[in-house]
């Protein structure tokens, strides 16, 4: 990428709805815009896990405006990841729907390993180089976040449904401070948060680093209303401000310098959920980090664009180690499949490819726990793998291309109607029918073209006369796609 390129992250939190915007220079990633808005959806959820339409609109009234800013940036220079509210959220495809429309940009919807990931790389990007060895909490609205790592290199990702919005609207419903309603959230929390005893322990680390909102608002407390060292918190720290809050009784009652209006609602949850992480993992002091999600995503967008960089092809080949793949035989495949899409796709189709590519890698992934059905159980591993780089769009995509390449189509239902996909599938289909004796094939002549909704594959003459099972199977092809918006054409003389 280009320097002088402009990058920008959107990041929907469970609290708040954040844009970024960076200029790429050498490499790195330099400010330019920073906007925040208090949206606070994860306070949106109903008793049944549904985004209320107050919620929902929220939301959407503050992406138009961000979408204002973006007006002009390329599908490439935007990534926007959603967090553990719309992970939750039952009807999650409603907002992202017309969010997507509202932006113009896809939301990318992370697992939480994923979005640990992309905290640390954002943490490690803007702390100087060491090889200390980190521990990153990023408390969220919905969930937190804890990472092991040196310098650009996570070694252990873990997400737990712990944060600020969930539990301040659990234990402190009307804002009231009390005693016993910060020890019973600070029980709590450590109940969510013991499995992380046995791989964050004290000795596994040398600094503590905090991201995001809550270890950024303490933080701001700590040094401007009790004197403590600017971007310091510590054990002591934390008692103090326990004590100021059990003082003023209620959250709009707290009056400390430091404290921002839009953490104030919050501000008892985060506080609880932050005392059960100190201790729990022993921690004395925690240093307040620059970096967080959306600094990860600007330079995972920057990753992206070198595909000796992206770390999702790093994942494709780890999940073929794992589970035991062909690997000639899905190079094969990808081979094939690439060059029938890249023939007959449009330009600027690159991306597009990539995933074939992918999927075609990973189209025997089910092979291992069953034969017959090995693609249904394919898909399933891609729908609910932790796959690093990945969103959760992006995996259920690789799965549909990996459900759908045996065979009737009708089976992907909606999903089939997207173009794209719809060639993507063609070119895997037709490079396994190619590849059938798993052996590379005679494809000199062969040629797939998409017309409308009709995908014609020709041959040259004699082709089929010489390679009668693969013929076979391309007119097969005719019956597979019935009952679809397209039509299949296998012209084969």
């Amino acid at each position: 990428m280009q320097d002088g390129t402009l990058l920008a992250a959107v990041d929907l939190g469970s609290n708040s709805f954040r844009l970024e915007i960076g200029r790429v220079e050498h490499g790195h990633i330099q400010r330019i815009e920073y906007l925040k808005e208090t949206v606070r959806q994860g306070s949106g959820l109903d008793e049944d896990r549904n985004l209320t339409p107050a919620a929902m609109q929220r939301g959407w009234d503050c992406l138009a405006r961000f979408a204002e800013r973006l007006a002009g940036f390329a599908p490439g220079q935007v990534r926007v990841v959603a967090t553990q509210t719309l992970r939750e959220a039952k009807n999650r495809d409603v907002f992202i729907q017309r969010g997507n429309e509202i932006l113009g940009h896809p939301i990318d919807v992370v697992s939480g390993p994923e979005e640990a990931r992309l905290i640390y790389q954002g943490v490690a990007h803007l702390l100087p180089q060491s090889d200390e060895r980190r521990l990153v909490v990023d408390i969220g609205g919905r969930s937190t976040e804890m990472i092991l790592g040196q310098q650009f290199t996570p070694t252990a990702v873990a997400s737990f449904r712990v944060g600020s919005v969930a539990w301040s609207t659990r234990y402190f419903p009307e804002g009231q401070f009390t005693q016993q309603a910060f020890m019973l959230a600070e029980i709590a929390a450590k109940a969510v948060l013991d499995e992380a005893l046995a791989t964050y322990r004290r000795d596994a680390w040398d600094v503590a680093y905090g991201s995001s909102g809550t270890a950024g608002a303490v933080g701001e407390i700590l040094s401007s209303a009790a004197g403590g060292t600017p971007g310091l918190i510590t054990r002591e720290g934390l008692d103090w401000l326990l004590a100021q809050m059990l003082q003023a009784r209620s959250a709009d009652r707290v009056r400390l310098e430091g404290l921002k209006e839009d953490r104030r609602a919050v501000i008892g949850g985060g506080i609880s959920v932050l005392r059960a992480v100190f201790d729990l993992l022993r921690i004395d002091q925690m240093h307040v980090a620059q970096g967080a999600l959306r600094q990860g995503a600007l330079y995972d967008l920057l990753d992206r664009e070198r595909p000796a960089t992206d770390l999702r092809s790093a994942t494709v080949r780890g999940l073929m180690q794992r589970f035991a793949v062909d690997v000639p035989h899905a190079e094969r495949v990808a081979r094939v499949a690439c060059a029938l899409f890249t023939a007959a796709a449009p330009a600027g189709s690159e991306p597009a490819a990539r995933k074939l590519e992918w999927a075609a890698l990973l189209h025997e992934v089910g092979s291992r726990i069953s034969h017959s059905d090995y693609h249904r159980h394919g898909a399933y591993i891609l729908e609910h793998t932790d796959a690093a780089g990945f969103s959760l769009p992006e995996l259920h995509r690789l799965g549909l291309l990996v459900m759908g390449h045996r065979g009737k189509v009708r089976k992907l239902e909606a999903g089939i109607d997207d173009p794209v996909l719809a060639l993507q599938l063609m070119c895997l289909r037709v490079a396994v029918a190619l590849c059938h004796a798993r052996r590379d094939p005679d494809v000199e002549g062969i040629a797939l073209q998409l017309d409308g909704h009709r995908c014609t594959v020709r041959a040259r003459p004699g082709w089929a006369a010489t390679y009668p099972q693969s013929a076979h199977l391309l007119r097969d092809e005719t019956i597979a796609w019935q009952k679809t918006p397209w039509e299949f054409v296998a012209e084969l003389p």
